[in-house]
C-alpha cells in the first residue's frame, strides 16, 4: 500500500551488492507542501496506478504517520491513517492500486489527528475515525483527484487547525533533534546538544514521532542501505550508514528487515502475509 520494495534482480559479486531494487518512493511524483501547511505536512506525494507483480512488495519499515488516499481499479476509495512501521512486512497484492501519501511532520500527529503518534505505530486506521480536526476532512479527500489535493488542504485544514507556542517550541525542538539523530551522533550526546535529559528526548519521540529515538536512528540507517545499495561492497555500505562494522550492519538489517541483507537482494525474502487489519476508534484511544 505504501513504501513498497520491488526486488527485480539481484547477485552478489565479491561482497559488493550489484542488485536493482525499485520503491515506490522512485514511482513517487513529491511535491512540497503548501506553505501554509509546512508546520504539519513535509511532502505530499502521488503514486500513479500499479498494476500487480509476480514478486512480493516489500513494506520497509517507515518513521513518518502518513495519510493515505488509495485508489482502486475498481473505481474503490479509501482514506487511511497508516503509523510509523517498526519493521517490515511483505505482501503480493492482486489488485492494482494507486495512491496519494500525506506526510505529516514530526510532532504534528496530536494537532491534526488528534492522538499521539504512539497511538498509531503500527496500526492503520480511518481517518474518519480520529478525534482531531483532520477527520473532518475526510469525506472531501475521498472525491478529490490527486492533482487537487493540495489546493483543498491548503484551503481547508488551516480552518480547523489551533496552534500555541508549546506545540511550536515541541516541534522546533523535535526537528532538531531528528536532524541530529539522522546522523552517527549518539542519543545522549543529543539530548545534551539539546539542553534535555535523555528520558525528555525519549518522549519527545514517542509523543511526537512514535518510536524511541535508537528505533528512529536504526529505521533511518536500513532504509539508506536500501537507497544506496548498488556495485558497494557491504563493508562500505556499514561504513557509510554509520554502523560500527558489516556484522552491526547485517544484525541490525535483519531484525527490521527480517533477512539479512544479501538474501533480501537475492530475492529470497519472507512469507508474504495478509494485509494488516484496520483498527477501530475504541482500540486506538486505549493505546
Amino acid at each position: 500500500m505504501l513504501t513498497r520494495v520491488d526486488v527485480v534482480t539481484s547477485a552478489q559479486t565479491s561482497g559488493a551488492v550489484t542488485a536493482t531494487v525499485v520503491t515506490a518512493v522512485d514511482l513517487e511524483r513529491r511535491l512540497p507542501p503548501p506553505a501554509a501547511l509546512r508546520p504539519w505536512i513535509t511532502e505530499i506525494a502521488h503514486i500513479p496506478m500499479v498494476r500487480p507483480a509476480v514478486t512480493a512488495f516489500t513494506h520497509v519499515p517507515e518513521t513518518a504517520t502518513t495519510i493515505v488516499l488509495r485508489r482502486a481499479a475498481s473505481g474503490q476509495r479509501d482514506v487511511l491513517v497508516l503509523g510509523p512501521r517498526t519493521r517490515a512486512t511483505y505482501a503480493n497484492p492482486n489488485k492494482a492500486a494507486g495512491c496519494t501519501r500525506i506526510r505529516l511532520a514530526p510532532g504534528a500527529s496530536e494537532a491534526l489527528l488528534g492522538l499521539p503518534a504512539a497511538a498509531l505505530t503500527d496500526r492503520v486506521a480511518r481517518l474518519s475515525d480520529l478525534p482531531g480536526p483532520a477527520a473532518e476532512l475526510a469525506a472531501g479527500l475521498l472525491v478529490r483527484e490527486p492533482e487537487e489535493i493540495a489546493d483543498f488542504l491548503e484551503a481547508e485544514l488551516p480552518q480547523y487547525l489551533r496552534d500555541n507556542p508549546i506545540r511550536r517550541d515541541h516541534r522546533r525542538l523535535l526537528d532538531s533533534a531528528v536532524a541530529a539523530i539522522g546522523s552517527t551522533v549518539p542519543v545522549g550526546e543529543v539530548a545534551t546538544s539539546l539542553a534535555v535529559s535523555e528520558r525528555q528526548l525519549r518522549n519527545l519521540f514517542t509523543a511526537g514521532i512514535g518510536l524511541s529515538p535508537k528505533h528512529y536512528a536504526r529505521i533511518t540507517r536500513v532504509r539508506q542501505i536500501l537507497a544506496a545499495a548498488g556495485n558497494t561492497p557491504w563493508s562500505h555500505l556499514a561504513t557509510d550508514s554509520g554502523y560500527y562494522d558489516q556484522s552491526h550492519m547485517t544484525a541490525d538489517f535483519r531484525s527490521l528487515m527480517g533477512v539479512t541483507p544479501g538474501r533480501f537482494f537475492q530475492g529470497r525474502v519472507p512469507a508474504p502475509t495478509p494485509c494488516q487489519s484496520i483498527t477501530r476508534p475504541f482500540e486506538l484511544r486505549s493505546a
